[in-house]
């Protein structure tokens, strides 16, 4: 009698991967695990051959809210969101023709990294972060214009980090961080 062959072992992608060490990354900066552990996982994380050894790496983190994504879609006209807004972790914006304004200066931002997702195709976008911010535009591709965007040369602790990400086709992204601080 013959066995069966068992299943060969699901191999991480590089979307899972990321995942992994975006969740790392999210349970260090929200307090959940110490600097070396996140240094410890990390390694794991980016070591792992098999979604085993992925697990293995993120077991015992928080699992990730759900709740806490929406999506702002339009396909042509304006995408706008300014004053006191609750601003989710993470914010995904699909515009196919039309302009994008985020003003996250006086909005209400509970998450130490906020993830903001483009899905542009032509028009303009502009965001405005808080003063205090750290940007990361590393996950954003661009196709026809540069991104816009200075960073404060004095950025101080305690501000919250906004992941911008995505794709733009044809239209400008334009980044400022606010000038004075909300009341």
């Amino acid at each position: 009698m013959t066995s069966l062959p068992e299943d060969p072992p699901l191999l991480v992608s590089e979307d899972d991967r990321d995942a992994a060490v975006r969740r790392v990354q999210e349970a260090y900066a929200e307090g959940h695990i110490a600097h070396e552990d996140m240094d410890e996982r990390l390694q794991q994380v980016l070591t792992a051959k098999t979604r085993g050894e992925l697990a293995s790496a993120l077991a015992s983190l928080p699992e990730e809210n759900a709740g806490t994504t929406s999506t702002i879609a339009a396909a042509g006209g304006r995408i706008k969101r300014r004053g006191a807004w609750h601003v989710p972790r993470v914010l995904k914006v699909a515009s196919a023709f039309g302009r994008v304004r985020l003003d996250l200066s006086r909005a209400v931002i509970e998450h130490p990294v906020v993830d903001i997702e483009l899905q542009l195709g032509t028009g303009r976008a502009k965001i405005t972060v808080p003063r205090d911010a750290i940007v990361d535009l590393e996950g954003l591709h661009t196709g026809w214009k540069d991104t816009r965007y200075k960073p404060r040369r004095h950025s101080g602790p305690g501000g919250p980090r906004i992941r911008i990400s995505g794709t733009m086709g044809f239209g400008r992204l334009t980044i400022r961080h606010a000038r004075r601080s909300p009341l």
